[in-house]
């Protein structure tokens, strides 16, 4: 076995910070875009004409970042090792008019996005975070990190029943933040946003918010062999990504195929989008650094049927509390290593020749490794997965970390877990 590890906890360190950096996908691709370029890759438009050199560069659009770097020598058919993900999670986001309220409270109006547990966003101290447009087209980022907002949980005297019979959340009714008293103003919250980030009212011409929990990622346990935090599906991939890529980049010339990583948002609404992964962004991105490299249609077709993408997510570790709930004979543990993802009706992209793929890269990076697979009777949930391998015809193998509370604002993992997926996407990336 080769043991090529070169993460450690000081990567999960990272990640932390990193998380809370990130409220926003448009945060989160910023943040990436960063440390990229820190690596010596460079932002190319989309607008602009492509040429072939060799070296790092990256696309950003909206919530989604496709990086890759092309190591010299690399001719118009070399393959692409792939590291997919999604920059986006489950939570609340604002509507277009935003401003509301009721019996004297001023409110925000907010929109349930993706699979979110409603009532892990109760009783919760909420930022603010997005982007905003400006009147000439530039965008910025919002970033308000401190208790802003509120949904408060009705008390235990009001609701006699609701520890028998259980939490019941209307979406619309129950839903609506809180962020102050008096009469409600139309225009305040944009005035707020605008106030913020150094900007006229009147020159913010649309807007993409969302809120977050102020809480920061923490170690937990007797031992802190446990890290709680927001966002960790699905940022944990793509903080892992990032760190494999620019890992493989610094190995060069010794690579024999272009390695990528390629981060899309709306991931957890179906990924039905311009920055989605069934979109044509990441197909239109490989496309054209082949033909940048002097290549044809045919140089396209050599290079995508020799490519290979990990797409990962995280999955379910196994709930002491509800291991029924489990397939019996595939329990993932935190701190297993990452989970190889299996289901037979395509929910995940993995057959038996990716999980060779996947095994043999955790055996150069001397990293362990568990099988998931859904319990019979309780079907999973999908990826990008299947969504790029029908899209590109690229051979696709899902994979991931294990956690528990799963699109809760409050996630957890296992803290040796996110440096041994990082060493395993960097030996795939550089096999």
């Amino acid at each position: 076995m080769t043991n090529s590890v070169r993460f450690d906890r000081g990567h999960t360190d990272d990640l932390m910070s990193f998380l809370a950096a990130s409220p926003s996908p448009y945060h989160a691709v910023a943040n990436a875009a960063e440390r990229l370029e820190k690596a010596g890759f460079r932002q190319v438009a989309e607008t602009d004409a492509w040429d072939g050199r060799s070296g790092g560069a990256y696309v950003l659009r909206g919530g989604a970042i496709i990086a890759w770097y092309v190591p010299e020598g690399a001719d118009a058919a070399t393959p692409y090792r792939i590291v997919g993900a999604h920059t986006d999670s489950p939570n609340l986001r604002v509507k277009p008019i935003p401003d509301t309220g009721s019996r004297g409270w001023r409110q925000i109006a907010v929109e349930i996005y993706g699979g979110t547990l409603l009532n892990t966003w109760l009783d919760r101290d909420l930022g603010l975070s997005g982007r905003v447009t400006l009147r000439d087209g530039s965008n910025r980022l919002v970033t308000v990190d401190r208790p802003l907002l509120r949904v408060p949980q009705l008390a235990v005297h009001l609701d006699r029943s609701v520890n028998v019979e259980g939490l019941k959340l209307d979406k619309q009714r129950h839903m609506t933040p809180i962020w102050g008293l008096g009469e409600v103003a139309e225009g305040d919250l944009i005035a707020f946003v605008a106030e913020e980030i150094g900007v006229p009212a009147e020159d913010i011409r649309g807007w993409d918010l969302m809120v977050h929990s102020v809480e920061p990622p923490a170690y937990l346990g007797r031992d802190r062999e446990l890290v709680a935090g927001p966002r960790m599906d699905n940022l944990l991939s793509v903080h892992a990504g990032t760190a494999a890529l620019t890992a493989a980049a610094a190995s060069g010339d010794r690579l024999t195929s272009i390695p990528v990583l390629a981060a899309f948002d709306h991931e957890e609404n179906g990924s039905q989008s311009d920055t989605g992964a069934d979109g044509p962004l990441l197909g239109t991105v490989l496309e054209r650094s082949v033909f940048a490299r002097g290549g044809s249609y045919e140089d396209r077709a050599r290079a995508f049927a020799g490519t290979i993408c990990l797409s990962s997510d995280t999955g379910h570790a196994v709930h002491p509390n509800y291991s029924d709930r489990h397939e019996p004979g595939h329990h993932p543990m935190p701190n297993g290593g990452p989970i190889l993802k299996v289901n037979v009706n395509q929910r995940y992209a993995t057959d038996g020749s990716g999980r060779a793929v996947f095994a043999a890269a955790c055996e150069r990076a001397g990293v362990p490794w568990q099988s998931f697979v859904s319990h019979n009777a309780m079907p999973c949930g999908t990826t990008i997965g299947p969504i790029t391998a029908a899209r590109h015809g690229i051979q696709t193998v899902d994979i991931g970390v294990a956690i528990l509370s799963m699109h809760s604002a409050r996630e957890l993992c296992g803290a040796q877990d996110p440096y041994l997926l990082a060493n395993a996407l960097a030996a795939f990336l550089e096999s």
